[in-house]
C-alpha cells in the first residue's frame, strides 16, 4: 500500500507572505476575463504604487499593524461612477482571493485573510448599493 503524503502549506506570518498573496492575488486579476478590463482599462490603476498600499492594507486586516491609511471606500464610489460594479464583479474578486489564498497558505490567519475578504466585499456593496 502506497503513502500518501499531503503537502502542508504554512500559515500567513509576515509581511513577505502578505507581499506573496497579492502579488499572486493581483496577478489573476490583471488577467482576468471578468474583472480585470476595470483594474487595467477603467480604474487605471497604477500598480507600483498601487501594491505597498495593497500590503499595508492587508497587512493591517490581517495582523492589525495600523499601518494603512486611506479611504476605500471612496475609491470604489469613484469608480463605480465610472463602470457600475455589480454583485457579479465582487463575487468574482473574492473568488480569486479566496483561491488564491487557499493555494499559498493554510492556518487561522488565512482563515480569517479569507474571512475578512468576504466581509469586505459584502460592506462594499452595500455601501455602493445605499449611494
Amino acid at each position: 500500500m502506497g503513502l500518501i503524503v499531503k503537502c502542508m502549506r504554512k500559515d500567513i506570518e509576515n509581511r513577505a507572505d502578505i507581499e506573496l498573496l497579492i502579488n499572486s492575488f493581483y496577478d489573476k486579476v490583471r488577467a482576468d476575463d471578468s474583472i480585470g478590463y476595470i483594474f487595467n482599462d477603467v480604474a487605471k490603476v497604477d500598480w507600483p504604487r498601487h501594491m505597498p498600499i495593497m500590503y499595508n492594507f492587508w497587512e493591517g486586516v490581517i495582523f492589525y499593524t495600523g499601518n494603512y491609511s486611506g479611504n476605500p471606500m471612496a475609491m470604489h464610489k469613484d469608480l463605480n461612477k465610472l463602470e457600475r460594479l455589480t454583485p457579479e464583479h465582487f463575487k468574482r474578486w473574492l473568488q480569486l482571493f479566496v483561491s488564491t489564498v487557499d493555494e499559498l497558505f493554510e492556518g487561522d490567519k488565512a482563515e480569517l485573510a479569507k474571512q475578512r475578504a468576504m466581509s469586505i466585499a459584502v460592506s462594499i456593496q452595500v455601501k455602493l448599493a445605499s449611494g
